[in-house]
């Protein structure tokens, strides 16, 4: 899992990094309210913990501002209050889960994997951006109605783009989902890969179907607007 945490006490925020990372998670951290909105918007997570109580904007305004952008990302909030008004008011801003500090951080992993999980069975199996779309089942794609003879590896890597929403992905985050398993990667496989897909997404260089963001990462450029050609 790919976990953004936005919490403000430092000493905190290191020991929940440190033990999703132990338990094989992707955890990255902010304590700034405005820093945890743009991330959560600008990069692809499985899942956030976000703190109420932030300097900068609280947790519930990033809460709201990421719903109000339509995003599905799942968030556990955390809160030091305890009354159940401030529970419900997390709740009906979009938040699907809480935790009361203190906690136990195997509750906390719990309810993380079972908010992926559950974003995960409600997903819907057919994706389609623009004029490129991918049956999640059978993992096939096509673009402009023309299927594409895609690697397994080059599937899992498209699918991640596509999934992604138009956000930055970077190069560690794919390498991390692609071979979860694999310690002794070459750096330069998702370069290779990102190549070969864009050979085979604009064989005539008309799309630029993939972005390249210097030192961020990569980002798939097709919508869902209408474009030429597009898949009917």
């Amino acid at each position: 899992m790919h976990l953004l945490i936005v919490e403000d006490e430092p000493e905190l925020r290191r020991q929940i990094v440190a033990r999703l990372t132990r338990d094989g998670c992707i955890a990255e951290g902010t304590g700034d309210g405005q820093e945890g909105l743009y991330l959560a918007s600008e990069y692809s997570f499985d899942a956030a913990v976000i703190d109420l109580g932030l300097p900068g904007l609280s947790g519930l305004e990033i809460i709201r501002q990421l719903r109000v952008r339509e995003s599905l990302l799942p968030i556990l909030i955390l809160t030091a209050r305890d009354r159940w008004q401030d529970k419900v008011e997390g709740l009906e801003a979009g938040a699907d889960d809480y935790l009361v500090k203190p906690f136990q951080s195997e509750e906390l992993l719990a309810r993380l994997r079972a908010l992926v999980r559950r974003a995960a069975g409600t997903a819907s199996r057919a994706l389609r951006r623009g004029p490129l779309r991918l049956d999640l089942t059978t993992e096939k794609a096509w673009i402009h109605d023309r299927p594409l003879d895609l690697t397994a590896y080059e599937y899992r890597l498209l699918e991640q783009l596509a999934a992604s929403q138009g956000k930055v992905l970077s190069k560690q985050a794919l390498a991390d989902r692609l071979y979860p398993h694999d310690e002794d990667r070459e750096s330069n496989v998702i370069e290779v890969l990102v190549g070969r897909l864009r050979r085979k997404l604009d064989p005539d260089g008309s799309l630029a179907p993939i972005e390249t963001l210097r030192g961020r990462g990569y980002r798939l450029t097709l919508t869902d607007a209408p474009t030429k050609g597009g898949a009917g």
